[in-house]
């Protein structure tokens, strides 16, 4: 019954707003996607590579930092989506945007451990003011059968700004990493730019006399609950691409020019097949089991890395992982949107987010840590095989919450 009612009311929402409306503001969503991602890219996905291999410090301790980035970003992240869900999404995208610009610049200046963690908080409670904003306008703004579609439109300026955002990265890296930093705060001024001007004001729907009603509920939502935490497990395997891919191409002698190759790779075969792979698969599938059948990918991808020590056989790993991404990304969000209550989707979403903090705090942590512990036994391929076990588990838990759903919700 809430499955029919969220589709009704989410429907009726969307056409609440005119389609000049709602397509500038999908416009701005994908163009602040792109820049967000290409900033954030740009320094993330190159830290450990700074701070690791060029100044020496542990990477346990850049694990630590990105752990607590995450948790920060996440855990706060429900309290954004009560907020937007009685002030609307607007006005905190655009503090959350310029939060980040001056996070950045903070890191810029970042020398020693305190300092790098205090930008790293700042980045994270920035991200938390946009997160769930950003997905209850999505929500807002599409209907159930634009919804998957959009967010593969969203993977694919992810992978633009991501792809654009690493190559930028690995160039402005070998002038100064204060470049690179001050690059990515660029990025996320120009966005908040573009939102403060562009962006419809929009109000989501639901009624608004009780601040924590709707967090209440998803909270006594025991499905969306339990979604929740079993995707704890895609994001700890997401966040490898981060934390875990550049160290181990520094382990087998590989250049820094070589990890943006094969990020390269990566965001290239997501440009080209993001939006046409998961459109072919979603005629024959739910929602569901793309997620189920990407995050098994993934797991497969990750763990062979243990077997090889070459850059090209670590390459096809990176395929089969990053079509993973492709699979489970798009479904992951689809299927929470699904679950949500249209009146409270901030709420719903922000609680959802929580598993993208516990689960890339983790993943972060503990890539760093097992890549210190593998070392020290002669053991690198421990981290890897670490991340195939908790993403088999993961995976066997979303399909048994699959499996036993209701008939009526055997399509997502």
């Amino acid at each position: 019954m809430l499955e029919r009612f969220s589709l009704i009311s989410t429907v009726a929402n969307v056409y609440a707003y005119d389609q000049s409306t709602r397509k500038r503001g999908l416009i701005i969503v994908l163009v602040d996607n792109f820049l967000m991602t290409c900033g954030f890219f740009m320094v993330i996905r190159l830290i450990s590579i700074h701070y690791v291999e060029g100044l020496g410090w542990t990477a346990a301790s850049i694990g630590f930092i990105l752990a607590i980035r995450q948790l920060l970003q996440q855990g706060s992240t429900p309290i954004s989506g009560v907020i937007a869900d009685h002030i609307g999404p607007k006005r905190l995208i655009c503090l959350g945007l310029l939060l980040r610009v001056f996070s950045f610049a903070c890191m810029a200046l970042a020398d020693n451990f305190p300092l790098l963690l205090f930008s790293a908080i700042l980045t994270g409670l920035a991200g938390s003011l946009f997160d769930a904003p950003l997905a209850a306008t999505i929500t807002t703004l599409t209907d159930a059968k634009q919804r998957s579609r959009f967010y593969s439109l969203c993977g694919v300026s992810t992978e633009l700004g991501g792809v654009i955002g690493i190559q930028l990265g690995v160039i402005l890296l070998s002038f100064n990493f204060e470049f690179t930093t001050l690059g990515a705060a660029a990025c996320f001024g120009a966005a908040s730019l573009l939102t403060l001007i562009f962006m419809p004001s929009i109000r989501i729907t639901g009624q608004r006399d009780r601040v924590t009603e709707g967090l209440g509920l998803a909270l006594r939502d025991l499905r969306f609950v339990l979604y929740t935490l079993l995707l704890i497990g895609f994001w700890f395997m997401w966040v490898q691409l981060t934390i875990s891919l550049p160290l181990a191409v520094t382990e087998i002698g590989a250049s820094n020019e070589t990890l943006g190759l094969l990020y390269g790779i990566s965001s290239g075969i997501s440009i080209c097949l993001g939006y046409p792979l998961l459109h072919l698969f979603s005629r024959r599938c739910s929602s569901f089991t793309l997620l189920i059948g990407g995050m098994a990918l993934m797991a497969i991808g990750f763990g062979a890395i243990a077997l090889f020590h070459n850059v090209a056989l670590l390459g096809v790993c990176v395929v089969i992982v990053t079509i993973g991404v492709l699979l489970a990304m798009p479904s992951q969000r689809t299927v929470a949107a699904q679950l949500a209550h249209p009146e409270w989707l901030g709420s719903y979403l922000g609680l959802n987010a929580i598993a993208q903090g516990v689960g890339g705090a983790l993943g972060n942590y503990s890539g760093g840590l097992l890549h210190d512990v593998g070392k020290q036994i002669h053991f690198t391929a421990l981290p890897w095989l670490v991340f195939f076990l908790v993403g088999i588990l993961a995976t066997s838990g979303l399909w048994l919450l699959a499996h036993y759903r209701p008939a009526k919700e055997a399509k997502t």
